[in-house]
């Protein structure tokens, strides 16, 4: 006869520590999806970069603006980076930026401070008929879907309540620092 000290059910525990190393801390996740919102869905750094002929801000303005769009994308996520809203939101910012970009580009909009009269449900929301091209569908599944399938199957790390609160605080303060750098180059123009 054998002595069974422990016995086991055959479930895993989500706190093993295999798992816990595995995911992803969710101040990662912020950082990632706020950097392809302001960067990658930069529609004047594309038209900066590819030498377009639209007219709209410098090169470095359009780098402040990326910064500056980012640190409000992540001071949002930071706010709502909890373990059950940080995907859901995640998944807005990445939609929101995906749509803004598809309708300043399909629109041949300038990327300067004439966009703030256009009013959000123009910004936000390309034309009818443009949605219809094969190239919005294509610009929104690369901008859009994959991040966003990307953030869905990316396991995020499980924090307590004390680490979460303060990866939320120094997320939000290095939100704002950069939020404020950004928005005095552009109000400036230093750049």
């Amino acid at each position: 006869m054998s002595l069974k000290l422990f016995r086991s059910t055959g479930y895993s525990s989500i706190f093993a520590p295999g798992q816990s190393r595995v995911a992803m801390h969710p101040g990662w996740m912020v950082l990632a999806t706020s950097a392809w919102a302001g960067f990658v869905c930069n529609v004047g750094l594309w038209r900066g970069l590819s030498h377009s002929p639209v007219e709209g801000l410098a090169l470095g303005q359009v780098l402040a603006l990326a910064v500056f769009v980012s640190a409000a994308c992540g001071l949002f996520l930071s706010a709502l980076g909890w373990r059950r809203t940080l995907k859901p939101a995640a998944t807005l910012v990445l939609f929101l930026s995906a749509l803004a970009a598809c309708s300043i580009w399909g629109q041949a909009l300038p990327v300067d401070a004439s966009l703030l009269e256009k009013g959000l449900s123009g910004l936000f929301f390309p034309p009818w008929a443009s949605l219809l091209r094969w190239q919005v569908s294509a610009i929104l599944a690369g901008l859009a879907l994959v991040p966003t399938v990307w953030t869905w199957n990316t396991k995020v790390r499980r924090l307590s309540a004390r680490q979460q609160l303060s990866a939320t605080v120094m997320g939000i303060l290095i939100s704002v620092v950069l939020l404020a750098a950004s928005g005095f180059a552009l109000l400036e123009g230093a750049i």
